[in-house]
């Protein structure tokens, strides 16, 4: 499977943008790339390596972003339960996918949902 080269430079963005935000750590658990704010994991960004279509997955607590993003192509509440919690998986590679800075809202919204108060406080002060 090729990567496509526009998912794969939102998926570069939207990593860099994760890692970029105060007490943000990235892990490999499941072989997956995931972004981590104090143990906790606030983007699924799943593999790079064009073994899976490019996505991200993400918590969206916001009622009006949960919607608009889960009307996104391809969007669906994310599996393993996830989605009744808010998480949304959007693939990348979709025609009429979300961009890269709407997504970084997103993943800045998710982040202040599973942030501790100090690193969001961090992040407001800049």
């Amino acid at each position: 499977m090729t990567v496509d080269r526009n998912a794969l430079r939102k998926w570069e963005k939207v990593r860099e943008f994760a890692l970029g935000l105060p007490g943000a750590t990235e892990e490999f658990p499941w072989g997956e790339t995931v972004a981590k704010v104090d143990r906790k994991v606030f983007v699924f960004l799943g593999v790079d390596d064009g073994s899976h279509p490019l996505g991200v997955t993400l918590k969206l607590a916001e009622e009006t972003a949960h919607a608009h993003a889960l009307a996104a192509p391809g969007a669906e509440p994310a599996g393993y339960g996830l989605g009744r919690s808010g998480w949304v998986s959007l693939p990348l590679e979709e025609k009429g996918a979300p961009g890269a800075e709407l997504l970084c809202d997103w993943v800045e919204e998710s982040y202040r949902t599973i942030a501790p108060r100090r690193f969001i406080a961090e992040l407001e002060a800049r």
